[in-house]
């Protein structure tokens, strides 16, 4: 049908070699300690996907506050995640590998808030209440480009306080207003957090682009905003992209939560689907097709309305219930709608072929394969994008071809995802 080359992409790489002493020495050095009583309950957060040696992260955090005399214990703070029940978000720290016994950390997990009262423009601010009767909170997150709205601070250590330790009733306050106020309120639900409750820091985590932990920061409460975004503009720098602006067909082996909060990460194909905001001018994908969906991802197929065709399969794994209730949260719900369905990978990469229309000369087609939004450094192309990669100043290094085809039961032949997990 067609060519591919198997096309090695080259991103930034700083890469954080010593993470326990980097944890300790920023623990070390922003944590103030001096108003907390001997022996203080010091409640850690937990909850993003993804993050790369997120329990070690955990772990050491624990360890070393163990190590002056607290008594640590880990806050799940997902807003509604795990269908919005203390039980299913424990079961998500689980399925991240955070258990009581790997972090070494007591875990309490409660669906209940406290009011901690209302910002200077009316908006209500909710906090787990474990959390906020604990002696401290130690917020930690990782901090990276949003997947629906554009700010000074987006994902991260302030979008943690209002939507993770928010849960759900905090979430759909802060989503109520849509995407366009979505970084405003973040920004003045945390600082209304910061000021009327025990935060006693950040530590936020840095990925390169190929997800690896890059640094891990200290942040103080009074310098909170500004230092995120100046780390947010450093994990910008750093993010992986598609080899192209313009393709014909994006073909996502997988999707899931465990590479994006919304399944396919938007900042990576270029699409939003959230009304009254405009789409992106680049990338500028015309198709798109995705194939499965993660087991890691237990059923949440948010995301799947980014899509212009799937397959029986990915939706037959689909949790609908926890995909319904992260939509309604975020209030996007256009992203929870299901494209055109067909029985096999074969049939779906031909019809979405299709669909670009009879004047396309197949020669011509733009057509790029990758495993997920997350890992891009190593991809599928037609001779049409490595041609126009030749004339870009892209790094990226060519390591063979083949064929795109199908085996008997219809589904692609060559992926890059068996090369993911092996």
């Amino acid at each position: 049908m067609f060519e591919l080359f198997e096309i090695e992409q080259q991103f930034p790489d700083d890469r954080l070699t010593d993470i326990k002493g980097k944890i300790h020495s920023e623990l070390n050095q922003y944590l103030r300690t001096e108003h907390l009583p001997k022996g203080a309950e010091i409640a850690i957060t937990a909850g993003s996907r993804g993050i790369s040696n997120i329990v070690l992260i955990l772990k050491e955090t624990a360890t070393f506050l163990k190590n002056l005399g607290y008594r640590p214990f880990l806050v799940p703070a997902m807003g509604s995640h795990g269908g919005a029940t203390a039980e299913g978000q424990v079961e998500v720290l689980k399925h991240l590998g955070i258990t009581e016994e790997t972090v070494g950390a007591e875990i309490r997990s409660s669906m209940d808030v406290e009011l901690l009262g209302h910002t200077p423009k009316g908006q209500p601010v909710y906090m787990d209440k474990i959390a906020y009767h604990a002696d401290g909170i130690l917020v930690i997150n990782r901090i990276k480009a949003h997947t629906a709205f554009r700010g000074r601070v987006e994902s991260g250590l302030s979008k943690m306080v209002t939507i993770g330790l928010g849960k759900i009733k905090g979430a759909s306050f802060v989503h109520s207003d849509g995407a366009l106020k979505m970084a405003e309120n973040i920004e003045e639900v945390s600082s209304f957090a910061l000021q009327h409750s025990p935060i006693l820091m950040g530590l936020a985590i840095i990925e390169n682009g190929y997800d690896e932990t890059a640094d891990i920061a200290g942040v103080t409460v009074e310098s909170w905003h500004s230092k995120e975004e100046e780390l947010l503009h450093y994990s910008k720098s750093m993010m992986p992209s598609l080899p192209v602006n313009n393709i014909d067909l994006l073909l996502v082996e997988e999707m899931g939560k465990c590479f994006s909060g919304t399944g396919m990460d938007p900042n990576i194909i270029g699409r939003w689907r959230i009304d009254g905001v405009e789409e992106p001018k680049f990338p500028a994908v015309s198709k798109l097709a995705v194939l499965d969906l993660a087991e890691r991802s237990f059923g949440n197929a948010q995301g799947i309305g980014l899509a212009d065709f799937t397959t029986q399969r990915l939706v037959d794994k689909m949790d609908r219930k926890s995909t319904y209730t992260n939509a309604l949260t975020a209030t996007y719900l256009r992203r929870a709608m299901l494209p055109m369905i067909y029985d096999t990978e074969k049939e779906t990469v031909e019809t979405a072929i299709y669909s670009l229309g009879p004047k396309i000369d197949k020669g011509t087609i733009k057509l790029v394969q990758i495993p997920n939004t997350l890992h891009l450094n190593r991809i599928f192309a037609t001779s049409p994008v490595l041609e126009e990669l030749k004339r870009s100043n892209r790094k990226f290094t060519i390591k063979g071809s083949h064929q795109l085809t199908f085996d008997e039961s219809g589904d692609i032949l060559k992926k890059l995802t068996v090369h993911q997990y092996s």
